[in-house]
């Protein structure tokens, strides 16, 4: 049941993270703090489709 997922800056848009979440136990978007090497800062990344 366990999906990969893109995790992508919500400011610049650049798709930087891979991971994998359980779909059955959490059906809604992720949303990390994360950093991002393009801001060069830590910004919020949310899952893609």
């Amino acid at each position: 049941m366990r999906e990969g997922i893109t995790l992508a800056c919500s400011e610049c848009k650049n798709r930087n993270y891979r991971t994998i979440k359980n779909k059955k136990n959490n059906p809604e978007r992720l949303e990390l703090k994360k950093y991002c090497k393009f801001c060069r800062k830590e910004t919020s990344h949310k899952e893609t489709r």
